[in-house]
């Protein structure tokens, strides 16, 4: 008798508990999001297009479609074509390599070499939030990612210094968009 006066108690408390937290409109996902997902439910990427003049044909294509993929992966959202709840649109601005420390050789007659080489990349981005235009934003996001050109050329690495750009770039758009932290 006393266990199913506790089982009772544990019912009604755990059943409170549920209502509770499905009535919470704002929920918190384990990925950072603080998306109200009864009002916010799609969201869309133009294509990102390279307006810096540098890099790959296909490098803001390789953008849009991991934006894209970062999103569905780490969201409860619908990617749809076009005036999504949450909108992207931008480009590329800058693909930069330069030198960032000099090796200078033993032998007076040989130029200084660079030690190391810095590929930046910067993408500029506008933001619009349907439901929130407080949320919206544009500016600019970067990374960059060093390689050594006394072991490899830059087309030997290019693809895999722009993944890793890629990755730190999407990730902080993320945190400025969706994760409000």
């Amino acid at each position: 008798m006393i266990l199913i006066k506790r089982f009772r108690k544990f019912s009604v408390l755990f059943i409170g508990l549920a209502i509770l937290v499905q009535a919470c409109s704002v929920r918190y996902s384990f990925t950072g999001t603080n998306i109200n997902y009864d009002l916010t439910k799609t969201f869309s990427v133009e294509n990102f297009f390279n307006d810096s003049g540098g890099g790959p044909a296909n490098m803001g294509q390789l953008f849009t479609e991991s934006l894209k993929e970062f999103y569905q992966r780490n969201t409860q959202l619908e990617l749809v074509r076009s005036n999504g709840d949450l909108q992207f649109s931008g480009a590329i601005s800058r693909y930069t390599i330069s030198p960032q420390a000099t090796v200078t050789s033993t032998d007076p007659n040989a130029p200084d070499r660079a030690g190391q080489m810095r590929l930046t990349i910067v993408v500029e981005v506008e933001y619009i939030n349907m439901s929130n235009e407080e949320e919206n934003l544009k500016r600019s996001f970067s990374f960059f990612q060093d390689y050594d050109p006394r072991n490899t050329s830059i087309l030997q690495v290019e693809s895999v210094l722009i993944e890793e750009i890629f990755e730190n770039i999407i990730q902080d758009i993320f945190t400025a968009t969706v994760a409000n932290w």
